[in-house]
């Protein structure tokens, strides 16, 4: 291969890439420039690349893939691609698996939550439940206090498993862009009528701008959004009678703006960034005893990204939260 043509394919390469030639680097992409140096062309690899791990592998000639890791950062990971171009050329690859080590990462700990999660009821389902089966002499009043417990571990266990499977389903439509016509004037009026039957106790302002346009949606998946922070604000923001939850939703430029406002305790600042992560928890004992799964906002954080939208979080200690997500209006 001509030198401007191996010049031309090297460059096509996101990932950092070399033409080694007996053990000279003959010529090096721009990502690879920028990883080992702007000089590493023309340079003994031993010099330009500096990793003994990788140069066991380049110096030999040793065609395969290795996975290494400290080249650029300490614990970075490549895999390391050595094809053989003739009788004295190599191409050279480091191929950053940062993101797939990231995912799978994600991934166990995503089902080790799962686990715990579901594990905690199932503990007390089963306590009880053994109590009840092996001891004849449990008197009627305990017996009802622990089937009610059964009952509400078993209801808890329900409504996470069912959170795991919606958050499922938005996951494996995230790539397919909504093209339903939705009304958000039907779609806040659904949610607020449903919060309000949930909790009638709570006042619930619903102002929507008049005329707001339709978006491109999922019906479904919107009111679910709205349930959504509508549960967490009458969770947290209707503990006494002192209660104001506003939901608004009015035309900004090309955005449609939803706000959903509460004058709760608010959220400390350390947290704001994290509320959105699968069983992430401020107080973790108090959310299970309201009856929260973890997953609310981590299914809102979705749905918002599925629809091409926004989400913003904003609160104050004492004062309250405010859930803004702006999602685009039908061109």
């Amino acid at each position: 291969m001509a030198s401007a043509g191996i010049r031309s394919f090297l460059d096509a390469l996101d990932e950092p890439a070399m033409v080694i030639d007996r053990g000279i680097v003959r010529q090096a992409n721009a990502t690879a420039r920028a990883l080992f140096g702007e000089a590493i062309e023309g340079k003994d690899v031993r010099l330009a690349i500096r990793h003994p791990q990788a140069l066991e592998h380049i110096l030999p000639a040793a065609a395969g893939d290795v996975e290494i890791t400290g080249i650029g950062q300490f614990g970075r990971p490549w895999t390391l691609s050595i094809r053989e171009i003739d009788d004295r050329m190599l191409l050279v690859r480091l191929i950053d698996r940062s993101a797939t080590i990231a995912a799978e990462r994600m991934r166990v700990d995503f089902v080790a939550n799962a686990s715990h999660e579901l594990r905690t009821p199932l503990s007390t389902i089963l306590g009880y439940s053994e109590t009840l089966a092996d001891d004849a002499e449990v008197d009627r009043e305990h017996r009802a206090k622990f089937g009610s417990v059964i009952r509400g571990e078993a209801k808890r266990m329900l409504r996470i498993i069912e959170d795991l499977m919606s958050l499922s389903r938005i996951e494996a439509v995230r790539f397919v862009t909504p093209a339903d016509q939705v009304s958000i004037a039907q779609v806040t009026a659904s949610a607020v009528e449903n919060a309000r039957e949930s909790k009638p106790q709570c006042s619930i302002r619903l102002d929507v701008e008049p005329d707001v346009p339709a978006i491109l949606g999922d019906r479904a998946q919107l009111i679910q959004l709205l349930d959504n922070l509508l549960s967490n604000a009458i969770r947290y923001g209707c503990e006494d009678g002192d209660c104001a939850i506003g939901v608004a939703a009015v035309v900004e430029g090309n955005w449609i703006r939803l706000t959903v406002t509460d004058n709760g305790p608010g959220i400390p600042r350390e947290h704001l960034l994290r509320v959105t992560e699968r069983f992430y928890r401020i107080d973790a004992a108090r959310s299970r005893e309201s009856g929260g799964t973890g997953l609310g906002l981590a299914i809102v954080k979705h749905i918002v990204e599925r629809h091409r939208g926004t989400l913003d979080i904003k609160s104050k200690v004492g004062e309250g939260t405010e859930v803004v997500v702006r999602l685009p209006i039908m061109s």
